[in-house]
């Protein structure tokens, strides 16, 4: 992915989980995992602190459709 992704970037970032952890428990996750893993997504650009649980909650719930 060319393009630089940031929190709001739900719907790519779930896309990009899915590619890099598809034989993870997306539904029983930590939100710990979570964040670190959309850290070290390649192009993944944003600030860490910007992150919030609500943030978190909408891409697990993107990437679980990703999956579906």
């Amino acid at each position: 992915m060319a393009r630089k992704l940031r929190w709001t970037d739900v719907q790519d970032i779930a896309i990009e989980l899915e590619e890099r952890h598809p034989d993870v428990d997306n539904v029983n996750l930590r939100f710990t995992d979570l964040h670190r893993w959309v850290m070290e997504l390649p192009g993944f650009e944003d600030d860490a602190a910007r992150s919030n649980e609500k943030i978190l909650e909408a891409i697990q719930a993107a990437w679980i459709d990703e999956r579906d």
